[in-house]
């Protein structure tokens, strides 16, 4: 899990990467940063190299990982040989188990979603895991733990996801609270506030 500064991350790479910088809150610091003054003069337009990274850099706190951890996620999608690679980066992103549990509504953040993974709480075909960035298949069915469903944390799921829109790969059977990948995720699936494509192009640098 990834901590620190987050409304500093947030003014750095210009996106609401996590929730805390999509509140009033942190729009209010952005108007009393303006009113003191801020940078003075127009800011600098950035370089082709510094807007890659700073999409990269979007991109990777977005899904909340490590600097590791995406390096392999995106030598892996330049070396698979089954589509697009800024699509096969969306597919490795977007099929990690803590952002499955984001995306079905069961978790208010990724953060958030990666401690119910890690304690335990979600089950993958039948199996308990532990570990958030597990990556779901076709097929795999995705439900809370039978003694976890009375917690605090999924007392209300139902209820809470009943008119919840979930993503389009993703299919929810309500009266068994049990998600099954009907397609694997591609670049209209992923987060539309980024583009991986300019991702990519920052590691074809290296």
């Amino acid at each position: 899990m990834l901590r620190g500064p987050k409304y500093k991350v947030c003014r750095r790479v210009g996106g609401m990467v996590f929730p805390q910088c999509q509140s009033p809150r942190y729009t209010s610091t952005l108007t009393k940063e303006g009113a003191r003054g801020g940078r003075k003069g127009r800011p600098k337009p950035k370089s082709e190299y510094g807007t890659q990274f700073q999409e990269k850099q979007k991109a990777k706190f977005t899904y909340g990982v490590t600097e590791r951890q995406f390096v392999n996620y995106v030598n892996a999608s330049k070396s698979s040989k089954k589509g697009n690679p800024a699509n096969m980066l969306c597919q490795a992103l977007e099929t990690r188990l803590d952002n499955v549990i984001f995306r079905l509504g069961f978790a208010s953040s990724r953060a958030f979603a990666r401690q119910m993974v890690s304690h335990g709480h979600i089950l993958v075909n039948g199996k308990r895991l532990n570990t958030p960035s597990y990556g779901v298949k076709l097929g795999d069915k995705i439900s809370v733990r039978q003694s976890s469903q009375k917690s605090p944390l999924f007392a209300e799921l139902k209820s809470k996801l009943k008119d919840f829109k979930f993503p389009k790969w993703l299919k929810f059977d309500l009266d068994k609270s049990v998600a099954e990948v009907i397609y694997l995720p591609e670049l209209a699936d992923g987060d539309q506030t980024l583009n991986l494509n300019v991702v990519m192009e920052f590691y074809s640098r290296t």
